[in-house]
C-alpha cells in the first residue's frame, strides 16, 4: 500500500477530503521522523513500536574483491510489531 492509497482509503471512510487527509497523513509521518530523529520510542497500541537502534562499527569484506571493509557505526529505525498485530496475522484455528 503506498502513502496516496492510504490517504484515499481514509478519505472514502471518514468523509474527510483527500487534500486535508494527506495533510494529515504527512503530519504524522513528519512527526514520528522528528521523534525518532531525537531518539524517542514510538508507540502505536495495537499497531507496534518504532525506535532508534545503534548498530556499532564492524568489519566487513567485499565480495566482489575479498577486501576488508570498516564499516562505521550508524543509527537504524526498527519497528517491532504489537502482539495483537502478531495476533490478527497468525489467527489460531
Amino acid at each position: 500500500m503506498t502513502k496516496a492509497e492510504l490517504v484515499e482509503i481514509i478519505a472514502a471512510e471518514t468523509g474527510v477530503s483527500k487534500k486535508d487527509t494527506g495533510q494529515i497523513v504527512e503530519l504524522i509521518m513528519d512527526n514520528i521522523g522528528r521523534a525518532l530523529l531525537d531518539g524517542d520510542r514510538i508507540e502505536l497500541r495495537g499497531f507496534g513500536s518504532f525506535k532508534v537502534k545503534t548498530r556499532g562499527a564492524r568489519q566487513a569484506r567485499n565480495p566482489r574483491t575479498g577486501d576488508s571493509v570498516a564499516v562505521p557505526a550508524k543509527r537504524v529505525p526498527f519497528f517491532k510489531a504489537s502482539n495483537e498485530l502478531k495476533a490478527r496475522l497468525n489467527p489460531k484455528d
